[in-house]
């Protein structure tokens, strides 16, 4: 119980983290320098600032020097790195594998975010992730190399594939996102991941049409999708792949 308290804590102090990529990466502002801000008056913040959770409680979800509000975004995203992470280690225990997947679903968190906000997925977070998920592949034992191969082009190249046919509501960092994750857990559950995306984007597309928020013409990001899908993969993926294949 120790241990899982432990990494709901890390997990915070983790999403913390990710809200500064979230924030500075579409802006491209270096994600070390300057120190954390308002980004409303500028006030640099100090460590009772910065205090994930309770630091937006106590201050009553305004900055404290120009009491301006702070977006729910920033605990949002604590609590949901925490509380993915602890069900990770609930699944795969403390080892390599819980490393990599936190690492995917970090990654997974940053890029829904800033894609539903921006409509775009960074470079500079995919393309690091790429070549990290090959060279570790290499060195750990979580995947083989030819595992994480087929997982870039297999479901990397149909992405790809559908990207250039429906151009409209895919883009390429669509196409490299998926690419990272195959090369992270391999051409079967990102398949099953990408199933579950565009069941659940169909869905949800269609109802906002029916509710008037959006028309046929809308885009939406796509990124949400695919990290749910994936997330669910990842928890549910052995199971999932032995009922399709039960199927056929």
């Amino acid at each position: 119980m120790l241990l899982y308290s432990f990494i709901f804590l890390l997990g915070t102090v983790i999403g913390s983290f990710l809200n500064v990529l979230i924030y500075r990466l579409p802006r491209q502002e270096s994600i070390i320098a300057p120190p954390s801000h308002c980004p409303e008056c500028g006030e640099y913040l100090k460590v009772r600032d910065l205090i994930p959770m309770l630091s937006f409680l106590l201050n009553r979800g305004k900055c404290r020097y120009c009491a301006k509000a702070i977006s729910w975004q920033y605990p949002v995203v604590e609590v949901l790195t925490a509380f993915l992470l602890t069900i990770l280690y609930h699944n795969y225990g403390l080892n390599i594998s819980f490393i990599i997947y936190s690492i995917l679903i970090c990654i997974l968190i940053v890029c829904s975010l800033i894609d539903l906000q921006y409509k775009i997925i960074p470079n500079k977070l995919t393309y690091p992730a790429l070549i990290t998920a090959l060279i570790s592949s290499i060195f750990l034992n979580h995947i083989s190399l030819m595992g994480s191969l087929t997982g870039i082009l297999v479901p990397g190249g149909l992405f790809l594939l559908l990207a250039l046919l429906y151009g409209k509501g895919l883009g390429m960092g669509d196409v490299k996102l998926v690419a990272v994750i195959g090369a992270v857990i391999g051409w079967q559950f990102t398949l099953i991941g990408i199933f579950l995306a565009s069941l659940i984007g169909s869905i949800t597309g269609l109802v906002l049409m029916i509710a008037g928020i959006m028309d046929r013409k809308t885009r939406i990001p796509f990124a949400p999708f695919i990290g749910l899908g994936t997330i669910i993969s990842l928890f549910y993926g052995e199971e999932l792949f032995s009922i399709l294949m039960s199927l056929y």
